[in-house]
C-alpha cells in the first residue's frame, strides 16, 4: 500500500494518506478530509510502499494537490486566527476567567476555531464559549492543554542555545524519566535536567538506549574490580562515553589513583546502582517533578464544543 506523510501545524504529528494518482512530492501542499474537517496540510514525507498491517484504517484519500487559491486561503486563515486571538482575551478578560489564552487556530473550511489555553484545574468556559459562537457564527472549541504543549506552541530556545526541539521537530513527545538522567550521569538538581516547560527535558530520550548498552559494560562506582596487571582496587569514577575507569589500588604499601580501559578490568557485572545524594531541597523538588510528569501522563485534553 502507498501513503504519504502529512503534517498540519510546525513540527506537528504526521498522519499518512493515500496518494491516489497525484503526482506528490515532499513539501508540497494538499487537501485533505480529517476528524476536524476538510485540513490544508504540507507532505513531509513523500509516497512510498508500506505494509497494510502498518497503516490505521481507513487509510483517507488526498482529495487534490493545494491550488494558488488555497495557498491564499490557508495564508487569509493565518491573518484571521491573529484577530481570533484579541477578541478571545478580550472575552476571557470580560468573563473574568483564570485561564492563559495560548494559541488560536481556524480550520481551513472555516467549520471550526479553535482556542488552546493553559489553566490550573478546570475552567467553566460555557459562557466564554457562547460568546465566542456569536462573534464568530461558526464551531468554537476550547481545548485546555498541558505545560509541554505550551511550549511545543510557543517555541523558546533551550539551555543549550539551540531552539527547542519539541518546536522545530519532535511530532510527539517521548516518555523521559529521572532514571534517564541517573543512567547518563547527570546532575540531579531539578533546575539543571529541567526544560523551558519545567518538565524533564526530552533530549534525555535522545541517547537513553547508548548509555543503557555503555553502562551495562561498565563497574559502579565503589566495585571492587581486580585490573590486567593483577591489582585489586576500589571504583573512584567511570567516564561512560569513554569507557575508562579511575581505580584507587595499593602499590608498594602506597594507594595510587589509576585509569584503565574497561576492557583492562575483571568484575562482576550488575544492574548500575548510581549513588548520588541530592541535597534535602533537591530531592523535593525531585519528587515533585516526578508527581507532575505522572499527572501529566494521566491527563487528557478537554474540550467543549458548540
Amino acid at each position: 500500500m502507498k501513503v504519504i506523510g502529512v503534517r498540519f501545524r510546525t513540527a506537528g504529528k504526521i498522519y499518512y494518506f493515500a496518494p491516489l494518482e497525484f503526482e506528490i512530492k515532499r513539501n508540497d501542499h494538499v487537501i485533505v478530509e480529517t476528524a476536524r474537517g476538510i485540513e490544508f496540510g504540507t507532505v513531509v514525507l513523500p509516497p512510498k510502499e508500506v505494509e497494510d498491517a502498518k497503516v490505521v484504517q481507513p487509510l483517507k484519500p488526498v482529495l487534490r494537490l493545494a491550488t494558488e487559491k488555497d495557498i491564499e486561503q490557508e495564508a487569509s486563515n493565518r491573518k484571521k486566527e491573529k484577530e481570533a486571538f484579541r477578541i478571545c482575551l478580550e472575552k476571557i478578560k470580560k468573563h473574568e476567567l483564570d485561564m492563559k489564552l495560548i494559541d488560536a487556530e481556524y480550520t481551513f473550511d472555516n467549520n471550526k476555531v479553535l482556542f488552546y489555553f493553559t489553566a490550573d484545574g478546570r475552567i467553566d468556559f460555557r459562557e466564554l464559549v457562547k460568546d465566542l459562537a456569536a462573534v464568530f457564527k461558526t464551531r468554537i472549541e476550547l481545548r485546555q492543554i498541558g505545560v509541554r504543549d505550551e511550549t511545543k506552541i510557543v517555541g523558546g530556545i533551550g539551555i543549550c542555545g539551540r531552539p527547542l526541539c519539541c518546536h522545530t521537530y519532535l511530532s510527539e513527545f517521548a516518555p523521559v524519566s529521572i532514571k534517564m538522567a541517573k543512567e547518563q550521569n547527570l546532575s540531579l538538581n531539578p533546575t539543571k535536567i529541567s526544560g523551558v516547560c519545567g518538565r524533564l527535558m526530552c533530549c534525555l530520550n535522545n541517547e537513553e538506549n547508548i548509555y543503557e548498552e555503555l553502562n551495562r559494560k561498565l563497574p559502579n562506582v565503589g566495585d571492587f574490580v581486580t585490573t590486567e596487571d593483577g591489582l585489586k582496587g576500589e571504583v573512584q569514577s567511570v567516564n561512560i562515553l569513554r569507557q575508562l575507569v579511575k581505580v584507587l589500588v595499593e602499590v608498594n604499601d602506597e594507594k595510587e589513583l589509576k585509569e584503565y580501559k574497561v576492557e583492562q578490568l575483571r568484575f562482576k557485572r550488575r544492574h548500575k546502582n548510581r549513588k548520588e545524594h541530592p541535597s534535602s531541597e533537591e530531592l523535593k523538588e525531585l519528587k515533585e517533578l516526578e508527581k507532575l510528569e505522572k499527572k501529566e501522563k494521566k491527563e487528557k485534553l478537554s474540550g467543549l464544543d458548540e
